[in-house]
């Protein structure tokens, strides 16, 4: 092979990988489609912190409510979840006007009691934080989690966690309707 056609070989074979590698990096967490507001947490790795103040803020401005999406990077349920967001995007990104996605994105190692979640003037562990806002599912921490609240963090009803979440385009309507 000519130097040449092999620099192109090697250029265009890197292009390829490289695309491939972005790709697999919109595979992780909530698809683009829905517009999700990523918060990755603070704090390092003895304690990872998710501020949601500036969702918050960035709700009540905008006059949505709040679909607030923990996943955990190496979780297949995670990824299970987010496939189904994303083969079903036509269906349900219009659903999802009145909401403002929030994805947290976490790992399987990120226990309850090194995970903390602020809305307010202090972060609270997973626990406290889920008993603070009235979540009556103050439970061990499943991945994936959901909240749906209104624009104050405020719940507007208790969320299923875990495998088998949300796995018909009914079933996801019917959490955007707060049909319980």
């Amino acid at each position: 092979m000519m130097a040449g056609a092999r620099r192109r070989f090697v250029g265009t074979a890197l292009a390829v990988a490289l695309a491939g590698l972005a790709a697999a990096a919109h595979a992780l967490g909530v698809p683009p489609a829905y517009a999700p507001l990523v918060v990755e947490p603070t704090g390092g790795p003895e304690r990872a912190e998710f501020d949601l103040r500036p969702a918050i803020a960035r709700a009540q401005a905008e006059g949505k409510r709040l679909y607030v999406y923990l996943g955990a990077s190496d979780c297949p349920y995670c990824r299970r979840y987010e496939n189904f967001l994303g083969k079903n995007a036509d269906a349900l990104v219009p659903q999802f006007k009145p909401w403002l996605v929030v994805d947290l994105r976490s790992s399987l190692a990120m226990t309850a009691n090194r995970l903390y979640l602020r809305t307010g003037a202090r972060a609270l562990p997973y626990l406290e934080f889920q008993r603070s806002i009235g979540d009556e599912r103050t439970r061990m921490l499943v991945y994936p989690s959901v909240w749906v609240m209104d624009s104050t963090a405020k719940p507007l009803m208790q969320m299923p966690a875990g495998t088998g979440t949300f796995e018909t385009v009914d079933e996801q309507l019917e959490i955007l309707q707060l049909v319980q």
